[in-house]
C-alpha cells in the first residue's frame, strides 16, 4: 500500500503534518508584537529651560480719579447780579472776572467813607491850629490850661477818626471790589447755577459756579494692606529694585478697556488703614492736557512696584490647573522621567507667567507634547518648538499603521 493510499485513509495523521509545519510561523507571530513594543523609543517633548531674568513687578487695582484742585464760585456781598462774563465749560483764568454783581450800594458806601475821612481831616487841621495858638498863651496865663487840654484832646480824636476813615474806606473798596466775582483757580468752569437778575447773599449756601483744574489729575486706587506689607518686605530684603528717582510709574485702562496713553506717577499712600476694606488709598497723579481723564471716572491702574532681578517666568501654555484651581506643570527631571510639579503664579508678562514659587532656574519644563506624558514616564526632551518633537508620533503613527 502506498503512502497516499495511507493518508487517504487516515486523515488524522495529515492534520498533524499541517500543524507541525505551522508551528514556527504562529510562534513568530505571537513574538512580533512584544519585540515592536519593546523596541519603542520614550516619547520626545519639547521643553523650556527656565533662565532668571528681570520682572518687573506690578499690581493692578481698581480706582477713581479726583480733580487735582476744585473750588467753588460763591458771592462775599450780596445784591444783584448785573452779568454772566464767561461761557460754560470753558477755560478760565486765575483772577478772571466771572460775574457782576450791581456796585450802586457799595459805589455809594466808599464814596461816603472818603467824604468821612475828608471831615476828619479838616477837623485834625482846625484841633493842631488851636493847639499850636493855646500852647504860648497857656505858658503866659493867657488862657486856661483847661483850654489848652481841650485843643490837645480834639486833635488826638481828629487823628484816630481819620485812622477810622481810612479803614472805612479799605472796607468799602474791598466790598466795591467784591461786586466783581473772581476765579478763584485757572481751571474749567461748569455750568452757571445763577443767571442775570438772580439775587445773591454774601457767603450764601448755592455755588454760582465751579471751577475744577484738570490737569494734571489725580487717581486714587484701594491698595490691600497685604499687598502694601508684602512689597516693603520684598523692597527692605532687596527682591525688588526701585527707579533712581524711586517713584512708581503708574498705568492707567480705561472703562471702556483702551490704555489712557500718558503714564503717572505715584505720589503717596494714606497712613491710615480702612478698617471695613482692610485698605489704604494710594494716589498717583497724571497729566491730563486733552481732559480725556474727568473726576469721578472708575480706571484700573496698573503700579510697577520694581523690577524682581532673578523673576522667573514660563509659559502659559505650559500651565494646566487642578480641581483645586492650583497651577501644574510637567518638568523633566534629572533621571529623563516627567514630574508633576504644583506652582503658584502670579501676573502675566506677555504669553508668559511669573511664577511665585514651585519651580527653580535651570529646570525644565514641558511645553509641546503634554498629552503624550504621564508622571514617571521616561521622555526624550528637545528645545521646544524644534521640528523633532513630533517625530515620536509619526514613527507612532507609522508602526500602527503596519501592523
Amino acid at each position: 500500500m502506498s503512502r497516499n493510499d495511507r493518508d487517504r485513509r487516515n486523515p488524522s495523521w495529515a492534520a498533524l503534518l499541517i500543524c507541525v509545519a505551522l508551528l514556527p510561523l504562529v510562534l513568530y507571530g505571537c513574538s512580533r508584537k512584544p519585540a515592536a513594543q519593546a523596541a519603542a523609543p520614550p516619547p520626545q517633548v519639547g521643553v523650556v529651560t527656565l533662565q532668571p531674568e528681570p520682572v518687573n513687578r506690578t499690581t493692578e487695582l481698581p480706582g477713581r480719579t479726583s480733580a487735582f484742585l476744585t473750588s467753588d464760585v460763591r458771592p462775599q456781598v450780596g445784591g444783584v447780579v448785573l452779568k454772566r462774563l464767561f461761557t460754560e465749560g470753558s477755560d478760565v483764568q486765575e483772577g478772571q472776572q466771572l460775574y457782576q454783581i450791581d456796585p450802586a450800594p457799595y459805589q455809594a458806601t466808599y464814596e461816603s467813607a472818603v467824604a468821612t475821612l475828608a471831615h476828619a481831616e479838616a477837623a485834625l487841621a482846625d484841633a493842631n491850629a488851636k493847639t499850636a495858638r493855646y500852647k504860648p498863651l497857656v505858658e503866659a496865663k493867657a488862657v486856661s490850661k483847661q483850654d489848652y487840654d481841650d485843643a490837645v484832646a480834639s486833635a488826638r480824636e481828629a487823628e484816630a477818626d481819620i485812622k477810622s476813615a481810612h479803614a472805612a474806606i479799605d472796607q468799602a473798596r474791598i466790598n466795591l471790589d467784591y461786586t466783581k466775582v473772581l476765579a478763584p483757580i485757572a481751571g474749567t468752569i461748569g455750568r452757571s447755577i445763577v443767571t442775570p437778575g438772580a439775587l445773591v447773599t454774601a457767603s450764601q449756601a448755592l455755588v454760582l459756579a465751579t471751577v475744577t483744574q484738570l490737569d494734571p489729575i489725580y487717581v486714587d486706587v484701594n491698595q490691600p494692606v497685604a499687598t502694601l506689607l508684602r512689597f516693603e518686605r520684598e523692597l527692605a530684603a532687596g527682591e525688588i529694585e526701585r527707579a533712581d528717582d524711586g517713584a512708581a510709574k503708574v498705568t492707567l485702562e480705561l472703562e471702556d478697556g483702551s490704555a489712557y496713553p500718558l503714564p503717572g506717577k505715584l505720589e503717596f499712600h494714606e497712613v491710615n488703614v480702612n478698617q471695613s476694606t482692610a485698605t489704604v488709598v494710594v494716589r498717583a497723579l497724571f497729566p491730563n492736557p486733552k481732559h480725556l481723564l474727568l473726576p469721578g471716572m472708575y480706571v484700573h491702574a496698573e503700579i510697577e512696584e520694581g523690577v524682581n532681578a532673578n523673576g522667573i517666568l514660563v509659559p502659559q501654555a505650559a500651565v494646566s490647573r487642578n480641581p483645586r484651581g492650583d497651577g501644574i506643570v510637567m518638568v523633566v527631571g534629572e533621571d529623563g522621567k516627567a514630574a508633576s510639579r504644583v506652582v503658584a503664579t502670579g501676573p502675566a508678562v506677555g504669553d508668559r507667567w511669573v511664577v511665585a514659587s514651585g519651580l527653580n532656574p535651570g529646570e525644565r519644563v514641558i511645553v509641546d507634547g503634554l498629552q503624550k506624558v504621564r508622571p514617571g514616564m521616561a521622555v526624550q526632551p528637545v528645545a521646544a518648538g524644534s521640528s523633532l518633537a513630533e517625530a515620536p508620533n509619526s514613527r507612532t503613527s507609522g508602526s500602527g499603521s503596519s501592523r
